[in-house]
């Protein structure tokens, strides 16, 4: 029988990133370095995860579908993904902002790139007192005005900026220029895809130390260049219970609030479901299996699994995510 799997993450260092992974990581291999992601779930090819736990550890996402199919993934997620697990989950720690960028649709993803194109959703998981965030632009505007302020290097005059705290969501569809602001610690869940256009660094690409290749050309058809009066998702915390808060073509996302134990049920589902750890901490029971989740930590729950118990340590709120 399957059980709650944890997997190995998979680290990646970037100009912007800062420390705070490696803090609640607790790896001594890893202490005090910098960490920009953590890559808990990925089936992008050259970064596939790997079991940690019980005794499928060591056996790669890909692997673990090949064999038990639609008994791990869901049956209609498998037949529709086959073996590519279909879920790009991330912690992602910037001491420093990310470059302004936008991904494709599905649709020209597919064209340019055969493959699918990238759909986000950001959970705030802690904001430092001037934190923010980039999305989408303060004024309609067309490809020639973002070409010109692109050359007269003042894009930021444009842009729409966030004002953020813990707890924030905001969803980045296909189109939506972004980029994620400076001491700011998040979750990201995304469909699996890596394809990104870079179109501004802050300055950092006119220094030869610090230039990474821009994809202006091939985002100009991409953007939604139309502003919006609200970019922030709302959503109620239900105390001991679940809360919707981004459903889109790709996944689901629920918080799961709670400082007693609740059980979850599946059996209506046809998918795996994933937590992703964004506070406190907790165990998580199933049948004879127990396996324990800290902040920054995630598990995935095949889909045979039909129910689960969750035990908080203290108070805790998960993301659950599932297709």
């Amino acid at each position: 029988m399957l059980y709650p799997l944890k997997f190995y993450p998979i680290y990646k260092n970037y100009i912007w990133g800062g420390k705070k992974l490696s803090e609640l990581k607790n790896n001594n291999t890893e202490k005090n370095k910098q960490i920009s992601e953590s890559w808990e779930l990925s089936a992008v090819s050259g970064n596939i995860s790997v079991v940690a736990n019980g005794f499928l550890a060591g056996n790669n996402l890909q692997e673990l579908i090949e064999i038990y199919m639609g008994d791990l993934v869901g049956e209609s997620v498998y037949e529709k993904y086959g073996i590519e697990f279909p879920l790009l989950l991330k912690f992602i720690d910037a001491a420093q902002p990310l470059s302004v960028q936008v991904h494709p649709c599905d649709e020209i993803a597919l064209k340019r790139h055969n493959a699918y194109g990238k759909e986000e959703m950001w959970y705030i998981i802690e904001a430092g007192n001037d934190a923010e965030l980039c999305l989408g632009f303060n004024q309609d505007i067309n490809s020639e005005i973002l070409k010109k302020s692109l050359l007269d290097k003042n894009l930021p005059d444009f842009l729409n900026f966030e004002k953020i705290k813990t707890g924030n969501v905001f969803e980045v569809p296909p189109g939506r220029i972004h980029a994620i602001g400076k001491n700011i610690l998040l979750a990201e869940v995304q469909n699996t895809s890596d394809i990104t256009y870079r179109i501004y660094d802050w300055g950092r690409e006119y220094d030869a130390k610090t230039a990474r290749q821009m994809h202006i050309d091939m985002a100009l058809d991409v953007i939604d260049y139309n502003s919006y009066s609200k970019y922030k998702t709302e959503y109620e915390i239900k105390k001991n219970n679940c809360s919707d808060i981004c459903r889109n073509s790709h996944f689901s996302v629920k918080t799961v609030d709670f400082d007693s134990a609740i059980i979850r049920n599946y059996v209506a589902g046809d998918s795996f479901t994933a937590y992703m750890c964004v506070d406190g901490d907790s165990v998580l029971e199933c049948k004879s299996k127990r396996e324990t989740l800290a902040k920054c930590e995630t598990v995935l729950i095949p889909a045979e699994i039909d129910e689960i118990k969750l035990i908080p340590n203290r108070h805790t709120r998960l993301l659950e995510i599932s297709m």
